[in-house]
């Protein structure tokens, strides 16, 4: 069974588009998304978009620290067996 995979997260909330991909602060990945900081929105937002970069379903992604903050740390469990290939895709490298 594959072990969860964790990964720091920069979020832009109330983004005209939503977008995963780049780098925040040299290892953050930046998860763009429409929804607006409130009420847990922008948390359900990324972690919509993070199942469809990583190819997951939405239950597998958890923020598992910043709930209320735009830098997050998410888990995806059970992660595919590319995660970190996916991950370096994402980030640009």
């Amino acid at each position: 069974m594959p072990e969860p995979f964790r990964l720091d997260v920069r979020v832009k909330p109330g983004a005209r588009r939503e977008a995963v991909g780049g780098r925040w602060n040299g290892t953050a990945l930046v998860v763009a998304v429409a929804a607006p900081a409130v009420e847990g929105k922008a948390n359900e937002a990324v972690r919509k978009a993070l199942a469809a970069a990583f190819g997951v379903r939405k239950q597998d992604v958890r923020v598992v620290h910043g709930e209320r903050g735009r830098d997050k740390v998410v888990q995806v469990d059970p992660a595919p067996a590319d995660a970190r290939e996916r991950l370096e895709r994402l980030l640009g490298g």
